[in-house]
């Protein structure tokens, strides 16, 4: 709302409130003057406290629309601020307007004085007016909106993260709905239970009543049977409940988890360049996990304890009116607490969780790359660099530990001073003859289960507010739409694999200042062997992560059979391309598992096949469970050697019309080399082979070697043509000959014979 708009509606309702309380008041004292009132004040019978109050009221929203209306830049700020101030004055006026009303009931029936059931009236709706007029002076924005953008967007940025808030909460109880008959279920069961401890304080007033007041054995026999029944019942009822709610949620753990797990593997590759492997396993279990048990606990928690204060003041306002305001006039400053304690509880949690993703970070990747750790003897270094991480956890912990101790120092007091003077206000009620003895005694018990009732919702905000911190960092990724969908749907019988860069041009997303490959252009032709070499950083693998459509390209196209590869259906195009890296990845499963992975229908002798021409099943039979022996994690169980001829026979099994190979054989030994150098050449025929090599024997009977530098095709020709033409290939070449420095990355070195294999350069 604009500035003048807020001032106007402000200022008229200031107007009109001391207008009504000023003649509430007169009317209420035409027999004596101001001064007189002044002079002989008597809480118990006059009303110029609550006339003072509007006074006071009007004093604070004249004070924020002056503030607001000379800076309105700043002023809204600070109204935000202090919100609390205007929370605790309205809720301290609220409060002594009931004791105001409890104090005339002392004397005169108030409902017998209508001036002061409107004055009591008007003081609520006023003092409601007055913290929503708060609020609007808050959100208000300067005429000159451009030259303090900075207020507007932090009002703005507040009011998502409450919406947000709201938004995750509804969103993540929408993932039940498929267990609508669990919940219904359940919630008939907590309504069951809960009315039963409802009824229980109600019962035991009874029987006291039968004792001491009547002394009717039969009105006290009743009563404990009857209480018997009912405890029986609820607990019956609440173990039901309890038992259904947990399998609900724990449904509900598993449903978020294969949602986040889905989203995740369909992601773009740069999403997993740019997030860490531990943040995410991080969001997967531990996040997940704190979601649905937090959610299930506070979930259950409150609605228990929702239908229990419904009960519970009901049967309080029957037993005793008086003192059930009483009771009340403790609970706003217990709701005020409990609400600044969740939101700040909430920023911590989100903190904690992200501490937690770093530290699980660092421990997954120092155990992930153990050796790596222990060849470099940096064991103590990496405990230490862990350690640090844990003790930023423990110092947000340390930080939640305090914020739980000021907000149960100060719920706790509050519902300390509510018990004494219900104690002291209710005996006074027994001995004027008001209620009995056993009314009092129900009412202290509903009173505690009232209290223990509000402590528990108080908790569930901050519960839930935590669950909630957690659960919009799950869907921060169960929502995200990945950036490079593959929609493609070609799919045809036949594909000849001839592959067509034309002027390709591609940046990384995580350097988006740096263009790793520039116009490159050069052809795969079917029946061909083609070799990528270059210097380190030359666009090599670049190529390949472009070819298997693992990135979008910046500029131009890569095609296969004359479609651009993005065309094509995303399982189809990884069954007719396939890859074998320097340093592939195998599954913690059996060496068949591996080798047929993604082709759940493969024969197994189309296995043992593949694993033939890659010259890997001679090793395997010699292992003790032959192919169902477990590789271990990463294939940890088995050699660089082996690993590699495992992940040969992956790309095999497919019968590819593509297949790359990048650095596919640098840890086999001269003699496997060529065994699969021969299977490649020797069915040709029907499939376009792209190699990245550093061995002179791989790349001198390639049929097209291509020269990259710096992101830019610099030759194309075969081995021999390119020395004839001299140039980078022609250089690095001789400088590995002639031994004068160390080769390059995938270039090769000087000639031997095939069985040898070369030397690596």
């Amino acid at each position: 709302m604009r500035l003048w708009k807020a001032v106007v509606v402000t200022l008229a309702f200031m107007s009109v409130d001391i207008s009504v309380t000023t003649a509430i008041y007169v009317l209420s004292h035409l027999d004596r003057s101001l001064l007189e009132d002044i002079r002989d004040f008597n809480i118990f019978d006059s009303m110029l406290d609550l006339w003072a109050a509007c006074l006071y009221r009007s004093c604070l929203l004249l004070g924020a629309t002056l503030g607001v209306a000379k800076n309105s830049a700043l002023g809204p700020q600070r109204l935000r601020a202090s919100w609390p101030v205007i929370t605790l004055v309205c809720f301290g006026v609220g409060i002594y307007a009931m004791v105001k009303l409890l104090l005339f009931s002392e004397v005169r029936r108030p409902i017998q004085d209508p001036c002061f059931w409107a004055l009591f009236v008007w003081t609520y709706v006023s003092l409601v007016a007055s913290f929503l007029l708060w609020w609007l002076l808050s959100t208000v924005r300067p005429d000159a909106e451009a030259l303090e953008p900075a207020a507007g967007a932090e009002a703005e940025a507040e009011g998502l993260a409450e919406q947000a808030s709201g938004a995750t909460l509804k969103k993540l109880l929408s993932y039940t709905k498929p267990d609508m008959a669990f919940l219904v279920a359940a919630s008939f069961f907590l309504i069951v239970a809960a009315l039963g401890e409802t009824f229980l304080p109600y019962y035991t007033g009874r029987a006291i009543d039968g004792i001491v007041t009547q002394k009717d054995m039969q009105q006290f026999s009743t009563a404990v049977i009857i209480t018997c029944l009912l405890a029986i019942g609820s607990s019956f009822a609440a173990g039901i409940r309890g038992g259904v709610f947990t399998l609900v949620f724990a449904r509900l753990n598993i449903r978020l988890r294969n949602c986040l797990f889905r989203s995740l593997v369909a992601q773009e590759t740069s999403f997993f360049d740019e997030n860490r492997t531990g943040d995410l396993i991080s969001r997967l279990t531990s996040d997940t996990t704190m979601v649905s048990d937090l959610v299930s606990q506070n979930i259950n928690i409150f609605l228990r304890n929702t239908v229990k204060v419904t009960g519970v003041v009901a049967f309080m306002f029957s037993l005793s009116w008086q003192l059930s305001l009483v009771t009340f006039m403790g609970f706003p400053i217990i709701m005020m607490v409990s609400d600044v304690y969740g939101k700040y509880y909430k920023r911590l949690s989100k903190e904690v969780q992200s501490a937690l993703a770093r530290a699980s970070s660092t421990a997954e990747e120092t155990i992930s790359t153990m050796k790596t750790v222990r060849s470099f003897a940096n064991e103590e270094e990496e405990a230490e660099l862990y350690s640090r991480k844990l003790q930023q956890v423990y110092k947000l912990n340390r930080k939640e530990a305090a914020a739980y101790t000021y907000y149960v120092w100060g719920s706790g007091l509050t519902l300390l001073v509510v018990q004494v003077s219900i104690l002291y206000y209710g005996g006074h009620l027994v001995i004027s003859g008001q209620m009995t003895s056993g009314s009092l005694i129900s009412f202290i018990i509903y009173e505690f289960v009232l209290g223990d009732c509000m402590e528990s919702v108080g908790s569930v905000y901050s519960g839930l507010m935590q669950g909630v911190g957690a659960a919009e960092k799950v869907f921060e990724f169960i929502d995200r739409q990945p950036t490079m969908v593959h929609d493609g749907n070609l799919a045809p019988d036949h594909l000849e694999g001839r592959v067509d860069f034309e002027n390709v041009t591609f940046t990384y997303h995580t350097r988006p200042h740096t263009q790793v490959l520039q116009n490159v252009s050069f052809s795969l032709t079917p029946g061909k062997v083609t070799a990528l070499v270059g210097p380190s950083g030359s666009g090599k693998s670049s190529c390949v992560n472009i070819l298997e459509n693992f990135y979008p390209l910046e500029g131009g196209c890569v095609l296969l059979d004359g479609k651009p590869i993005s065309a094509y259906d995303h399982k189809y195009l990884h069954r007719v391309i396939s890859l074998v890296s320097q340093e592939p990845v195998l599954f913690a499963r059996s060496i068949t598992d591996n080798i047929s992975y993604g082709l759940p229908t493969v024969p197994f002798e189309m296995v043992v096949e593949a694993a033939q021409k890659a010259n890997a099943h001679d090793f395997i039979m010699e292992l003790h469970d032959g192919y169902s022996t477990e590789t271990g994690e990463k294939g940890a169980q088995l050699s660089g050697g082996q690993k590699q001829r495992v992940a040969l026979a992956r790309a095999l099994v497919r019968n590819p019309s593509v297949l790359i190979l990048d650095e596919a054989t640098s840890a086999l030994d001269a003699e496997s080399e060529y065994l699969i150098q021969q299977a490649i050449h020797s069915n040709l025929q029907k499939r376009t082979v792209l190699i990245i090599a550093h061995r002179l024997s791989t790349v001198e009977r390639a049929h097209l070697i291509v020269v990259l530098d710096k992101g830019r095709v610099v030759q194309q020709g075969t081995h021999h043509q390119l020395l004839a033409q001299g140039g980078l290939y022609a250089r690095l070449v001789q400088r590995q000959m002639l031994g004068l420095e160390p080769a390059p990355d995938n270039m090769p070195s000087p000639k031997e014979p095939p069985g040898n294999g070369g030397h690596k350069a």
